[in-house]
């Protein structure tokens, strides 16, 4: 087993737009693809997962095969909400009906951050042998979590430390406290982030790095830092095309191709060394793939990359 694999959940987040899902969908192929029973846990109310796979995504909640040893499913906060609370009132019809009333949509309103501890839990769940919603299921060894961004994500990930030092006692207060102890356990979760090489995704994911310590106690596990453009020039190579440029009255377009993309790498390599010397976590990288559109084998390589690269 990989040293990431080894986790039970493996959440990741970073800054919206830098390839968080692709990242996620090809980490949980090779999980699959290393014999492990894997699921991909989207948070919110979409699922690319299948999409990406050419498979027919379920509703909200269903966990749908989508590879050989590979599941997805997404959670809705709404419904994973009226989930745990047909839990603690014992009957899923009874729910139904407090759902529609006023009173239950005042309950939700004056507990702000309910919503993240119940889509927190049925996380967590999905890795339990006693599991509510599906108990002739078996858990599964590897969740890997494609989170929201890192904001919204750290509010996921702190909602049950709160809410188990506000409630103190009762159901709430244990089962929030069971959740929080996982989430500290670097034997059961890793914490990936996703960072393009830029100034601002670097910047985000310093920050989440000092948030996940202060809230979770918890170092990231690794940062995988996205699309890094290929170095095709030596310096004396590129020496010689800017001084043709020079002498030439016409600057042909390749030229002027090959001192951008030389600029381009220039600056992503300043940003590596940022993300380097900043963080105290693990940078690896993954090359940018020329393609209009990733094609399932192009995350599949992506993902087995990743792993490998955080042996």
């Amino acid at each position: 087993m990989t040293l990431l694999l080894r986790h039970n959940m493996i959440f990741i987040t970073g800054k919206g737009g830098v390839g968080k899902t692709t990242v996620a969908v090809g980490v949980a192929l090779e999980a699959a693809a290393q014999g492990h029973r894997t699921i991909i846990c989207e948070v919110g109310e979409h699922c690319r997962a299948p999409e990406i796979l050419g498979v027919q995504p379920g509703e909200d909640g269903d966990e749908v095969q989508i590879a050989d040893g590979l599941w997805s499913t997404s959670i809705s906060p709404q419904k994973a909400l009226e989930e745990w609370m047909a839990r603690q009132v014992g009957s899923r019809s009874l729910m139904q009906v407090l759902a529609r009333s006023n009173a239950f949509q005042y309950f939700v309103a004056a507990a702000p951050g309910s919503d993240e501890l119940v889509t927190m839990t049925k996380v967590w769940e999905l890795t339990q042998d006693d599991r509510w919603s599906r108990r002739a299921a078996p858990p599964y060894d590897v969740v890997v979590v494609d989170a929201p961004a890192s904001g919204h994500g750290m509010a996921l990930l702190a909602s049950p430390a709160t809410f188990a030092s506000l409630a103190r006692v009762g159901p709430i207060a244990t089962q929030a406290a069971l959740v929080h102890d996982f989430l500290q356990d670097p034997e059961r979760t890793a914490y990936v982030a996703v960072a393009l090489p830029a100034e601002l995704p670097v910047t985000e994911t310093t920050e989440l790095e000092g948030a996940l310590a202060e809230q979770i106690d918890r170092p990231l596990t690794a940062v995988i830092a996205n699309q890094v453009l290929p170095r095709r020039f030596s310096g004396p190579e590129l020496q010689r095309v800017r001084a043709s440029v020079e002498h030439a009255h016409v600057t042909p377009a390749a030229a002027r191709a090959s001192i951008a993309h030389a600029g381009q790498v220039a600056e992503q390599q300043t940003q590596l060394r940022r993300l380097r010397r900043e963080l105290r976590a693990p940078v690896v990288t993954l090359p940018y793939v020329v393609a209009e559109r990733l094609g399932l084998d192009d995350v599949r390589r992506l993902g087995r990359a990743a792993v490998k690269a955080l042996d």
